[in-house]
């Protein structure tokens, strides 16, 4: 039997993309299967995001909290080698939202930290996910310039914005993923097609929408039985960012990391989407458990790639190397 290969996770936060590649997860009434892919080592400098991740996913090896360049540092911080190498790195500077800075800014230049780890791992495959702004940001420069710096590793580069959305997720979710696959291994990568496409790509899922999604939690004592139910008390300030209430026949808007209780209100008007719902419009299952605060669990769900939407990544790259 062929092994499963070695994956590691940068900018990990709590660890949606990488439940996402570890699969063997519930939502909404599916089963995702287990993939062949095993975390080896995970870091993150959110500290309340990696005791979320150590609580979730107790069979990695090692999940470091340092700051990456404090890693990269040290000679053997890293593993020696992996099969795939993941990112989420930072995107609040190339968000639309935000003040888009984007590489003009320290934290915009954390992609470096990943070129570096593939530099020295020569992973077959890496993964990046960013916001739509990374497309935008000087009219495409952003974009370029991280996939020619990957690219000069000697990986064939390439990019595509997709919608959670598009795969099964209950939220209206846009995000850049950038795939390099390195050279030798003379196979392109295949972007994983939209779960809602048109024949002949397979049967139609329509969107889910948010009442599909967390109807059920209307339930108080439901609502409350599961970990993570609290939510955010500010009260409305119309006109500005979050200060809406949510449509119950269309997928959630974006769980946005920075909104500072400002995340939008449920569609039945009463009170502010809660941390449990917010984690189910981002396609977590209803046992991962968020720590510390209800402020801390918005955060990192808001950081998180989707797990619905990696396990449908994952198993492009699964498509690619195993055989």
């Amino acid at each position: 039997m062929t092994r499963n290969l070695s994956v590691v996770s940068l900018f990990s936060g709590c660890g949606g993309f990488d439940l996402g590649f570890h699969g063997d997860f519930d939502f909404l009434g599916r089963h995702y299967e287990r993939n062949r892919f095993d975390v080896t080592y995970a870091n993150d400098i959110n500290k309340a995001a990696t005791e979320t991740y150590r609580l979730n996913f107790p069979d990695v090896g090692r999940v470091d909290s340092r700051d990456i360049k404090e890693v990269l540092s040290e000679q053997k911080a890293l593993p020696s080698s992996a099969d795939v190498v993941l990112g989420g790195f930072p995107c609040q500077d190339f968000s639309l939202a935000g003040k888009r800075q984007g590489l003009r800014v320290e934290r915009g230049n954390l992609y470096l930290s990943m070129v570096e780890v593939v530099r020295r791992l020569r992973p077959k495959v890496f993964v990046a996910e960013n916001v739509k702004g990374l497309l935008l940001w000087e009219k495409g420069l952003a974009v370029e310039t991280i996939k020619n710096d990957f690219a000069e590793l000697g990986y064939e580069v390439s990019h595509k914005l997709l919608n959670a959305a598009d795969y099964g997720v209950p939220e209206n979710r846009q995000r850049v993923i950038i795939v390099g696959v390195r050279e030798d291994i003379q196979r392109s990568f295949d972007f994983p097609s939209p779960t809602n496409a048109e024949e002949p790509y397979g049967p139609v899922e329509p969107w889910v929408t948010l009442r599909q999604a967390i109807g059920d939690l209307e339930d108080q004592e439901k609502h409350d039985s599961l970990p993570n139910p609290g939510y955010s008390k500010a009260k409305m300030f119309p006109g500005t960012q979050g200060n809406k209430v949510c449509s119950a026949d269309k997928p959630g808007p974006t769980m946005r990391a920075e909104h500072h209780g400002n995340i939008e209100f449920h569609y039945n008007g009463h009170r502010r989407l809660s941390a449990r719902e917010a984690a189910r419009i981002q396609s977590f299952p209803d046992n991962f458990v968020f720590v510390k605060s209800t402020t801390d669990a918005y955060r990192q769900i808001g950081n998180a790639v989707a797990p619905v939407f990696a396990w449908h990544i994952a198993k492009s790259v699964s498509n690619l190397l195993i055989e």
